[in-house]
């Protein structure tokens, strides 16, 4: 199947320079590749059981979405413990420390991603009982 995606050329740039050094035979393959993954992390979130200990990780521009993640943050705090908050350049980047149910983690990653000016979220699961 062919497709098209609109995506900056800066990512398009560093996406080939990084599946190039890894010895791969080119961009299709690298993009089947990443998509797995991407495949594989979302069926280990939808997995997530009752009781999970996970830490959430992202970065974003405070000024584009400050209020909303506030409001995300405030919407999520029955497994949210404890935060952590430092600046990089004109980037934001945040923890999250969570503890309960797997469902409510998993849709705090999910609505955290849905923010343009959010870069990258990523959860780290210490605990899945």
């Amino acid at each position: 199947m062919r497709t098209s995606f609109n995506i900056p050329d800066a990512v398009v740039e560093e996406f080939d320079r990084v599946w190039q050094d890894e010895g791969l035979d080119n961009r299709s393959r690298a993009v089947r590749e990443a998509m797995q993954e991407y495949i594989e992390l979302h069926s280990r979130l939808e997995g997530l059981s009752e009781d999970v200990i996970a830490l959430v990780a992202f970065d974003y521009r405070h000024h584009e979405v400050i209020e909303e993640i506030h409001a995300v943050q405030h919407k999520y705090q029955d497994v949210i413990l404890n935060t952590s908050h430092t600046h990089q350049g004109e980037w934001c980047l945040e923890s999250l420390f969570c503890q309960g149910d797997g469902k409510r983690v998993r849709e705090l990653t999910y609505q955290l991603r849905d923010f343009d000016g959010v870069n990258r979220v990523k959860i780290m699961v210490l605990r899945n009982n």
